[in-house]
């Protein structure tokens, strides 16, 4: 009788004992997100009868079974799917900000305005040097504005396509984690710490590939996640397969796996297309804008003369906001006369046409129009950003109360664990009286 208590009182402190461990590592992971909560099931022991016994069944105490991990295969598909939307958006809405901000530092609007403003104190005095002078340098100026500003959309494409790459290697470099873990998985023993932990690398793994790209996951029997983009497997079992990565002609990104083009429908990946799809349509209005200014100033010059009598010549040259510059040499090839007029006349009948050029729909007003867009668009996506966000949220919260660490929970299990481990240490003291009060009776 003893000997069973000493057996079951054992084997009670050291389930107790490794119950108490167990609790203490979902403590002490209490704020890692990659981590799901253990529980450990217990299992009694049973001691078959020998040859006196017939086949009688003792209890003979207790065992640690199985570490059972909080999951939930809904709520994880759930997370993936709303935080692969948010880092889309969120992607696509930085490029577009880079992008409003290099349009807006140029200061392209502020420079059109000035140039016109020197186009008006020129009118006064069309033969004035000083005036004259300074309508090139606000030429010069302005074709600066244009340099920059397309400059700096180049700084944001380059940014996104950097991006772009190194998230294009990132992904492989988890698809091939990913892979080695289903290795991992096959080969562990089922309800072994190990295979939580693994189930918890392989949750972690997912997660970050479907910020990436919004991959499709399926997990067969033993766990092992197989992983998907628009139809083809980027990881099976054990294998993982390679995404790339090329430039399209409008700009946007392409991608293929294994040689086939897929298209991503969320994760960071398709929001740096999107945004570059965004940037190449700013850049042709830029560009238009830009043709605009060179239009009307060289328009106006070829229709009128100089102060020497002279046609006047191209105030710009180049085609877009990348090559833009200007062409004149000096303020006394500006045109103020229209042609036909003589040598210094004071008649602005041509500086005046190229201001009305300007005043009435001209690059002032689709400035302004393309800044609005432009901030609109930014507004509106923000907008989307922000209610994504508050979604996956949501699910990030959901899924943290079924799979995350509550410290209250923890601390009455602690409680219960340190009961049941003192409560078995006080069998094992029981079948110790009994076996010395039998050793007495024979004294």
């Amino acid at each position: 009788m003893s000997a069973n208590l000493l057996l079951i009182g054992k084997s009670g402190a050291m389930a107790a004992r490794a119950a108490l461990d167990l609790t203490a590592q979902n403590i002490a992971n209490a704020g890692n997100p990659d981590y799901a909560r253990r529980t450990l099931s217990m299992a009694e022991v049973a001691a078959k009868g020998g040859i006196t016994m017939q086949q009688d069944v003792g209890l003979s105490g207790v065992r640690p079974d199985r570490v059972l991990r909080s999951d939930s295969l809904f709520l994880h598909n759930e997370a993936r799917r709303t935080s692969g939307d948010v880092a889309r958006a969120d992607a696509e809405l930085a490029g577009l900000t880079n992008a409003e901000t290099s349009i807006e530092q140029a200061g392209i609007y502020t420079a059109i305005v000035d140039f016109e403003a020197s186009l008006s104190r020129l009118a006064a005095d069309p033969l004035d040097g000083a005036l004259r002078s300074a309508v090139v340098e606000g030429g010069d100026r302005l074709a600066q504005t244009f340099r920059i500003a397309g400059n700096g959309l180049d700084i944001a494409e380059a940014d996104l396509r950097f991006n772009a790459d190194a998230g294009v290697e990132q992904l492989n470099l988890l698809s091939g984690e990913l892979a080695r873990t289903n290795a991992g998985i096959a080969r562990a023993r089922p309800g072994s710490s190990n295979m939580a932990a693994l189930f918890d690398q392989r949750d972690a793994l997912l997660r970050d590939m479907a910020q990436l790209a919004g991959v499709r996951t399926q997990l067969d029997a033993m766990g092992r996640a197989a992983v998907s983009l628009d139809g083809q497997p980027l990881v099976t079992g054990v294998d993982s397969f390679a995404l790339a990565v090329a430039a399209n002609p409008d700009g946007t990104l392409g991608f293929t796996v294994g040689g086939t083009a897929v298209e991503l429908d969320a994760g960071s990946l398709l929001g740096a297309s999107q945004a570059l799809r965004g940037i190449a349509e700013l850049r042709t209005q830029l560009d238009g804008l830009t043709a605009q200014v060179i239009n009307l100033a060289n328009t106006a010059q070829a229709n009128g003369i100089a102060p020497d009598g002279t046609q006047g010549q191209p105030f710009f040259s180049g085609s877009g906001a990348s090559d833009i510059a200007l062409a004149l040499t000096g303020g006394n090839q500006i045109a103020t006369a229209p042609a036909g007029s003589g040598v210094d006349s004071r008649n602005i009948g041509n500086l005046q046409a190229l201001r009305d050029a300007l005043a009435v729909n001209g690059p002032a007003s689709s400035a302004d129009t393309l800044l609005f867009n432009l901030s609109s668009a930014i507004g509106s996506r923000t907008i989307t950003r922000d209610a994504l966000r508050t979604i996956a949220d949501s699910a990030g919260v959901a899924l943290s109360a079924e799979t995350g660490v509550d410290l209250d929970r923890e601390a009455t299990e602690l409680l219960r664990y340190q009961q049941a481990f003192q409560a078995n240490g006080r069998v094992i003291q029981a079948a110790a009286d009994i076996f010395d009060t039998i050793l007495g009776i024979g004294r």
